[in-house]
């Protein structure tokens, strides 16, 4: 077995066959002819002297040895995408550029703090990723990402973290709700209420769920929204309770829109991270905009004075 003579177009083919399923769907994206994508595939196996690929009812998946070398390949893309922007910015081509995810809880202080970078660095090229936790991860996973800002790191591969700032989260409920503001409140007083859910691989319902084990009660599980906006509203209408980073709900508990059920255990007290792969080089912009967030990123964060109780 040597892996001397493996090319890209062979862990290209691979990585193809994966993303698609099938030999012909790689085929279609890679612009060439199954059979050609089966040779590639054929000549990868036979230097790697094991099997990569098998099939199953939804179509052709990794074997572990596959896993291994798709993550070989997604490192080595990485690799190429930096040294192009390496390259770039050696030519006087560009001054460099940043690819940043953001989890969506996250959006109600990063932009703000994005900003303000840019406004001292107007020449980088900002690219900004705004999705769920299993989306960010993802992209960090595959190289999309010079780095992430999110709260709770991934821990399927290695990560650099760095703080931000403390990221509190709270229970909300309807502002006339008969527990709101309530004193000396129990578990046991919620074990009535309608729990309103974020989707499953959030971090937020994560943390939703073992609150619910740690108080030992059965509520009622309501509705999964994929938005915290759309919490608020749910909240505010009435259809139930919902635990959610204290910073989504600042302007809302300030103007009186928003209850707040004061539980003994309550705020859970978590931090804001900016994350990278381990094995992610950052280039010069990058770095600049990582140590920002680092230094001075806790500055943009909603102000939770005197709401939290």
């Amino acid at each position: 077995m040597t892996l001397r003579n493996v090319t890209l177009k062979q862990l290209r083919a691979l990585q193809a066959a994966v993303s698609a399923g099938s030999v012909a769907g790689a085929a279609q994206r890679l612009h060439v002819t199954p059979p050609a994508v089966s040779l590639q595939l054929k000549t990868l196996e036979e230097n790697a002297g094991i099997s990569l690929i098998e099939r199953s009812l939804d179509g052709l998946r990794p074997t572990p040895a596959g896993t291994v070398l798709l993550d070989a390949i997604r490192q080595i893309e990485g690799v190429f995408k930096a040294c192009e922007l390496s390259l770039a910015e050696m030519k006087g081509m560009a001054s460099g550029s940043v690819r940043v995810g953001v989890v969506s809880t996250a959006k109600y202080f990063a932009p703000k703090a994005l900003a303000a970078f840019i406004r001292e660095h107007p020449e980088i090229d900002l690219r900004l990723q705004v999705g769920n936790r299993g989306e960010t991860i993802i992209a960090l996973e595959n190289y999309d990402l010079d780095f992430a800002i999110m709260g709770r790191p991934p821990d399927r591969f290695e990560v650099e973290r760095s703080i931000i700032g403390p990221h509190p989260h709270i229970l909300i409920c309807p502002p006339d709700h008969p527990l709101a503001g309530r004193r000396n409140l129990r578990p046991a007083d919620l074990s009535h209420e309608t729990f309103l859910m974020r989707e499953k691989g959030s971090g937020t319902r994560i943390l939703t769920e073992k609150l619910i084990a740690r108080m030992d009660i059965e509520p009622r599980i309501g509705m999964e929204i994929s938005s915290n906006e759309t919490i608020k509203q749910a909240v505010m209408a009435g259809l139930g309770i919902a635990l959610i980073s204290a910073h989504t709900a600042a302007w809302e508990l300030r103007d009186g829109r928003l209850g707040l059920l004061p539980l003994k255990d309550l705020p859970i007290m978590r931090q804001w991270y900016v994350v990278r792969r381990k094995e992610k080089r950052l280039m010069p912009a990058a770095e600049a905009l990582w140590e920002f967030m680092a230094a001075q990123g806790a500055g943009f964060l909603p102000r939770m004075t005197g709401l939290l109780g």
